[in-house]
């Protein structure tokens, strides 16, 4: 069973929230969340900081983590199950660009509807949905 982490990054930038996407530069050349392997020994959460900064060039400093809420994918690729454990992230400073790796090409800042298009997998989609609505209800007045 592959197993992997990371985080789904937004921004907000002219009252809009708008979502980091990165394309793979390999493969099928997808749009996801920075991601990547749970190392031996590792915890999915050390995961998904270690491959933000590798992947995006965001370290903990410079993100607001909602800790509590992780959220699960489940599918199979190339015929074999993986699980992808992702946390919800807001970037702090909305001016400061993502640092890609060699393992990206392109990156896209993008309002939901738009980047569930740009994600394409459906359970992908369903978890920007709530991760959104999570914001949404942060943002409401108690």
């Amino acid at each position: 069973m592959k197993k992997a982490a990371g985080f789904v990054i937004f921004r907000r930038l002219c009252g809009e929230i708008q979502y980091l996407l990165l394309k793979a530069s390999y493969g099928s050349f997808h749009w996801s969340s920075p991601k990547g392997h749970v190392d031996p020994g590792e915890d999915d959460f050390t995961t998904a900081l270690r491959e933000t900064k590798e992947e995006a060039g965001y370290d903990e400093n410079d993100l607001l983590i909602y800790k509590d809420t992780p959220l699960t994918l489940n599918y199979v690729v190339q015929g074999k199950p993986k699980i992808v454990i992702y946390w919800l992230a807001e970037l702090r400073n909305p001016c400061q660009e993502p640092i890609l790796s060699e393992e990206h090409t392109d990156l896209k800042w993008l309002p939901k509807e738009e980047a569930k298009q740009c994600v394409g997998f459906k359970d992908n989609q369903v978890m920007i949905d709530k991760f959104h609505q999570m914001i949404l209800d942060q943002d409401k007045p108690n």
